[in-house]
């Protein structure tokens, strides 16, 4: 049996190896870039890319990460993590098919009502050089994101500090690594104080720091 993981860790790759830490997966990387990091797509001596005939017929979409699981080709980050711990097992996974229904919902819940805004906290607050920063974004962003983060910060109060079932799984993953995106708003984790705190205790679990580690050894 062996795992394959498309994509560079500077991508949404980083969400399944971090899995992958946390279950104790042997698994092959294949660094993919994204193609729009690429100075010359077509140069013969490109990286392998989003693009890549070779990626594209691992992933049609042009879009990493992807997963080959001995022969099983899966897409779509938050759904490989749901596959990854559903197959593997153990106290990361969920126990039943309720707490299954609640990794997808958060899952989703962190996709649709935070990803976007989170994001462009990031590129906005962070990634960009100055002159391309827009601050009506990060205003957008900051507007749209208290609501979520109330949500979580009530729902990890009652969880006792884990998104569901009272112990760090599969959920808190997802939603972590989407969460992530918003850090440099300090203001939001301010106003979440167990948002806050749950992020850091996430972000200091080994397999969280073996995966970080490895992703700033890559070049930006």
């Amino acid at each position: 049996m062996s795992l394959t993981i498309y994509g560079c860790y500077r991508s949404r790759a980083t969400r399944n190896v971090w899995l992958a830490n946390e279950l104790g997966i042997t698994f092959k990387h294949v660094p993919v870039i994204q193609v729009y990091r690429v100075a010359d797509p077509h140069a013969p001596d490109a990286p392998i890319h989003t693009r890549s005939a070779e990626f594209m017929a691992v992933n049609p979409n042009g879009h990493v990460p992807s997963i080959d699981d001995d022969g099983f080709v899966l897409h779509e980050s938050l759904a490989i993590n749901l596959y990854l711990a559903r197959k593997h097992g153990g106290p990361v996974a969920p126990k039943d098919v309720q707490e299954e229904g609640l990794a997808a919902m958060w899952s989703l819940w962190a996709a649709t009502e935070c990803e976007t805004q989170a994001l462009n906290l990031t590129y906005h607050l962070a990634a960009y050089p100055p002159e391309k920063r827009d601050p009506a974004i990060v205003a957008t962003a900051l507007a749209a994101l208290p609501a979520p983060f109330a949500v979580l910060d009530k729902a990890l109060a009652e969880g006792g500090g884990f998104v569901m079932g009272g112990r760090f799984t599969v959920a808190d993953i997802n939603v972590a690594e989407v969460i992530r995106y918003a850090k440099p708003a300090t203001q939001l984790f301010d106003a979440a104080p167990n948002v806050k705190a749950w992020l850091d205790a996430c972000h200091a679990r080994p397999g969280f720091k073996a995966m970080w580690a490895a992703r700033e050894a890559e070049p930006a």
